[in-house]
């Protein structure tokens, strides 16, 4: 039997990671938080949740991926990855359209204001991100896991009181990406942590406005 290589090992798990948590899945996972956390969100009703949950699974999630496979055929793109920054700019320009069309949707809805901002920050986070891609391959990867962080920290806030272990879980997934993209060598160091820092102070400094703007 042939040996794995311990180098060969950490790719395989640097590729594992990348995949579940991509960048179009981060969505769904910032709602988990918002809707498993015991504050006044997780008290949302059912049939809101659903309807929050189906519409971002379908703008956000499968539209993306329909997206993907039709740019994959039309040979715009050639692999999941998207490794150059000239394969991500039509994925990144439509994913940033998919959010505004979500975003108007749930600002019309009656949800609370934490919710509305959630999406009104990964909205912005796109569209900066497609901005600074005509430049820098900065990292969507971190600028999501940037974001979820801010979310659970903010989330802790809401609660009075930090909840260590969600938020140290947050933490340590948020360093297995960043070190997944480092592994396979699709991004810099720069590039990585540059992008966790835009997608957390972005999250982050919309619901500050958001907090002073309870007051």
């Amino acid at each position: 039997m042939e040996e794995i290589k311990p180098a060969g090992s950490l790719n395989k798990a640097a590729k594992i990671i990348s995949v579940i948590f991509h960048p179009v899945f981060m969505p769904l996972y910032g709602l988990v938080l918002i809707f498993s956390t015991p504050t006044i969100y997780s008290y949302v009703s059912s049939q809101a949740k659903k309807l929050i949950f189906l519409i971002v699974l379908i703008n956000n999630v499968v539209m993306p991926l329909i997206l993907f496979v039709f740019l994959k055929v039309r040979n715009h793109i050639l692999s999941w990855e998207m490794e150059s920054r000239k394969e991500r700019m039509f994925p990144l320009f439509f994913a940033t359209i998919f959010y505004a069309i979500t975003t108007y949707v749930i600002l019309k809805y009656p949800v609370p204001i934490f919710i509305k901002t959630y999406f009104v920050g990964i909205f912005f986070v796109a569209a900066t991100l497609t901005v600074i891609n005509n430049w820098w391959k900065i990292s969507i990867h971190a600028a999501a896991s940037g974001a979820i962080t801010a979310l659970m920290l903010m989330l802790s806030f809401r609660m009075y009181h930090i909840t260590i272990l969600p938020l140290a879980a947050t933490i340590a997934v948020a360093g297995l990406i960043l070190s997944s993209r480092l592994r396979l060598n699709f991004h810099s160091p720069a590039q990585v942590w540059f992008g966790f820092l835009l997608g957390f102070m972005m999250l982050g400094f919309l619901y500050r406005v958001y907090s002073i703007a309870q007051w």
